[in-house]
Order: structure tokens, then sequence, then C-alpha cells
């Protein structure tokens, strides 16, 4: 790889003494000012970018989340985007406690335009954005540092000219884009600048919005850039400190989160992390990681797979399989070790829940594995457990647990688990639960000729050890020995067709032999379970010969 032609990104150096980092200190104990951008950055990174029906949908659901802080879209750029706005502003559809903003670059025509988009609103943020760093000053634009001030300054008067005229409230949101790797002394100065000529105070704060635009250093470092601009802002009450952290480096998460502990305010992202390139900071994962600490996200998604339907309808991009919390396999284990270590943690919840005579919902969650409950993000615990060659006894005794309600004896999850084992070995394939049901129900539910064998005793009382006894009593009458070894009965679940199972460890020939029996009474499922197990010894009722197919394997084997 030719490694020789990148060199190492150095961050710029913030003046003054090294400071200490007290933000590594400073836990996150409240959710940040939220602010969306799926209908702006979010929208213009798509191949077929929301007509006006993908856009109102969208605006729609943001605003059932709870998203108080709503960029409408880049009006000034397309007529789609310009329509949007109108029709939102005219159609009374912005509620209340909603505040839409709407994006600009600093042209005075783009300028002008955005607040022809907005008339008529009786609150909005117009956003003025442009670029500060280097490499695009003297590459893109071609413009001096003096310039670029220059052109934040006509900017930003021009947008307080038009917003004393328009009245409404009108506030102001600042971005001097490509911030992460702009000298860190002209971004407080132009900051400060723009600060002052649109007259932020604590009743009409400025929003100054900081963006790595492209990332381009670990989250600490750009943790260190908002720390610095936090302690020396002239008018740092009347500033809202915002972050737009993407995705280049796969660390915009771990950025945001950073910033928000060195002094940030306010994040600006977008649903599972649409955006240019690699994406935006994805709020649902922000949101998420709080709601997992036990702190309140101020945002709803207790329905998260609607959520994520409508997003994709909207966007037409697919959440990945793996995305955090919202993918469909981040809360699926297929390894053997995870999933037993799974079904053992939510059992021992439902233990405690049982003990404490509550729900288990109403319990905390600490379960391996699942860093939340998945039913409180209108997930469900039907895909917690697959199996594939990968799985254990305990992931298989979970699904037959989960979705029929029977509850394995150890010794034979452990033998039915070697038996699924060879097939989907042998498949290299995932093996779907009614499968896997299908499967057992064949191997230990089937008493195969002994059906129907019955003898005194069976269809009187009420004692399931004694149905099976008198059934093994009547087999040995016809020359089988056969006697219970261990006999554990207990509830089916309504997937059985059942009301009751059995399981039979019965010693045949001094092998010992499992079968299960469901049934509607403890006593009718105790009798199939010993008919069952001598159906698998191999042994038919006319006589003892042993039938050629092999029995299970003896105890201890796996």
């Amino acid at each position: 790889m030719p490694v020789h032609r990148y060199r190492r990104a150095v961050p710029q150096e913030l003046p003054g003494p090294g400071a200490p980092r007290p933000w590594l200190d400073r836990p996150l104990d409240r959710a940040p000012l939220w602010s969306s951008v799926d209908l702006r950055d979010g929208n213009q990174a798509l191949a077929n970018p929301m007509d006006l029906k993908r856009k109102r949908t969208m605006f729609d659901l943001l605003v059932r989340l709870g998203l108080k802080d709503i960029e409408i879209g880049y009006p000034s750029a397309a007529e789609t985007e310009f329509a949007f706005v109108r029709h939102l502003v005219t159609g009374g559809h912005i509620p209340d406690d909603v505040t839409v903003s709407v994006f600009t670059s600093a042209r005075p025509d783009a300028i002008d335009r955005t607040f022809e988009a907005i008339r008529g609103a009786d609150r909005a943020v117009v956003h003025l954005c442009h670029a500060t760093a280097c490499l695009w000053r003297e590459v893109v634009f071609r413009m001096t540092p003096s310039e670029v001030m220059a052109l934040a300054r006509d900017g930003a008067e021009r947008m307080v000219r038009l917003a004393d005229r328009a009245g409404g409230d009108i506030r102001f949101e600042y971005s001097p884009e490509t911030f992460n790797v702009t000298e860190p002394g002209f971004a407080l100065e132009i900051a400060n600048t723009v600060a002052e000529i649109v007259d932020a105070t604590p009743e009409r704060p400025l929003i100054l919005n900081l963006p790595s635009t492209v990332e381009m250093h670990a989250p600490d470092v750009f943790a260190d850039q908002i720390a610095w601009m936090d302690r020396h802002l002239d008018r740092r009450d009347s500033v809202i400190l915002s972050v737009h952290p993407h995705n280049d480096r796969g660390t915009a998460v771990a950025a945001a989160e950073y910033a928000l502990a060195a002094g940030a305010d306010r994040v600006e992202g977008t649903l599972f992390g649409n955006g240019e390139r690699t994406g935006n900071v994805c709020l649902v994962t922000l949101a998420l990681n709080l709601f997992s600490r036990g702190i309140d996200p101020q945002l709803d998604l207790s329905d998260l797979p609607a959520v994520r339907q409508v997003a994709e309808e909207c966007t037409e991009m697919a959440v990945p399989p793996r995305h955090p919390y919202a993918g469909d396999l981040v809360f699926t284990a297929f390894s053997g070790t995870h999933q037993d270590a799974i079904a053992k943690g939510l059992a021992h919840l439902r233990d405690q829940a049982a003990t404490a005579g509550r729900a288990p919902a109403e319990l905390p969650w600490d379960v391996p594995y699942l860093p939340i409950d998945p039913q409180d993000i209108g997930r469900s615990y039907e895909a917690i457990i697959r199996v594939n060659s990968q799985s254990g006894k305990g992931g298989i005794a979970y699904v037959l647990r989960s979705g029929w309600g029977l509850d394995l004896p150890v010794e034979l999850r452990v033998e039915f688990a070697a038996a699924i084992q060879q097939v989907t070995n042998a498949t290299g394939a995932e093996l779907e639960p009614e499968r896997i049901w299908d499967a057992f129900r064949a191997q230990y539910c089937d008493p195969g000729g002994w059906a129907g064998f019955t003898a005194p005793g069976t269809a009187t009382g009420d004692d399931p050890g004694d149905a099976a006894d008198a059934v093994l009593a009547a087999a040995r009458e016809r020359g089988v020995r056969a006697g219970t070894d261990r006999l554990e009965h207990d509830g089916a679940g309504a997937a059985t067709g059942a009301a009751h199972a059995c399981y039979a460890r019965v010693l045949v020939e001094e092998r010992p032999v499992w079968g299960v029996g469901l049934g509607g009474s403890a006593r009718s499922a105790a009798v199939n379970a010993v008919l069952s197990a001598l159906h698998r010894s191999g042994l038919r009722p006319e006589d003892s010969t042993p039938e050629p197919q092999p029995a299970g394997p003896k105890e201890g084997t796996r």
C-alpha cells in the first residue's frame, strides 16, 4: 500500500499553555439539545434526494420523536428545498414547540433567497455556514484569511438587516465549516466577530456550531478543541455551543460524547447517521447510549423498528444489520457461550421478579451481552438467540423454552444439541426455530409403534409417576427390561398444543433413553414420555427384539 502518500495529520496547536483535561472526568448527566439535520445534510447525501412527500414524512417523524430543533432545508440550493420550507411555513405545519432552521451559504443571493423561504414564519433560525480552514481557503475559494473574515462579517450583517425587516422571532446560527482543521485562533476570532455582529445575548443566544466536517483526528483531539473554545469565547453565556461531528474515522459518536463532556450544549446529527461519505453522527446511538446509563435522552425511541422503517422509506437506504440498537442482529447471539450467558441472565431476571412479586420490566436491567432490554425500544426477544454451527445447548434450549415453553433438563439439552450440531455442521447454515422444534418433536415426542399401548392403572389416578410405572410394568411383562430412571413434569407452551410436558429418562436394557411426552394432563404427558422413550430405544411392543436404528447417546456422552 502506498503509505508514503500520507502524512500524519498533526492537530492544530491550541494557543496558550497546555491545559489539563478536566472533561475526561466529567461524566454526562443530561441529554444535550438535539438538532436533526436529516432534511438538509442527510438529504443532500442521498442518491435520490427526498421529494416533498418523503420530506414531510420525515419531518412528521422527527416531531413525533420529540425533536424541538429541526433543520428543514437549504432553500437556495433547489426549488424542491424552497417549496418544502414554504409548505411548512404557509401550511401551519410547524408545531408551537418546534423551532425550524434553514441553511444558507454566505453568498448574498443565497441569504436573500433563504429569507424569502421563511417569510411569514413566527419563529426560525437562519444558519450561515462557510469553510474557514487553510486548505479550503487556498485551494477551493482562493481567499486570504482577511477575505474569509470579511465574508463572515458581510453575511452576518446581511442576516441581521433582513431579520429586522422580516418580523417574527428570527435567530441565528453560525458554522465555521471545517472548524476542526482551522487554526484555533482564527476560528475563535471569526466566531467572536459573528457573535458581536448579531448582538448575541443570554436572552437571544447565537448557536455557534463547530463541525468536524471531515473527521481527521481522534475524538479526544476534537474534545480539546471544543474545550478551548468553551474557555475563550468572548460571549460564552450568550452562545449555544454546538457540534456537528462527521464519521470519516468511524468515531463520530465518541467525538460527540467527548465534546459534550468538554462543554458543548448541542449536537447536530441524523437518524442512523445518514450523511455525506461515512455519514453524520447518529442521534439514535447517542440518545440510546444515554438511555443505557439511566439518563433520559428526551427523545421517544420506544418503537425503534417503526422509526427505522420510516427512515429507510424516506432515505431509500437500509440500516445495516450491525448498526447499534437498530440493526437486525445487534441483540442476536449465535455463539454458544453468549447464548448460554444470555439465557441464564434472562432466567435470573425472571426469578428475581417472581421473588419480588413484580414484572421483570420493573426491575433494573442486568443481563450479560445485552446493554439494554430490547423490549424497551420496541424490539422483541424472538431473535435474541439464533442457532447455527457456533451455537450450543444453551441457545437451543432457549429457543424451545421461549417459543414452545419447554424447559429441558440439562442432560437432554446436551443430547439434543449434539443432534442439532450435526445438522448445522452439515449445512453450514442457520437453523430456524420451527426446524428446531420439528426436529425435537420428531426425535423425542414420537411414540411410534408404542402409540396406543396401554396398561392397567394408566387411566386412573392423578400421579404421573404411577402412570409411568404402570406402562413400564406392562412393558416388562412383554420381556422389555425397562425402568424409570428420572421423571420430570412441567407446563408446556400453547404453541405445543398441550398443557403439560413430561421428560422421562428410562433405563432400557440398562441404557438411558430420553423421551418427551405432551398431553392435556400431567398423567397423559408422563405416559407419552415413557412410550416415546421405549420407541427411541429401538424396541417394538410386539417383542423385545431391537430395531436396527441406534438409541440416543449414553448418559455423559456428547
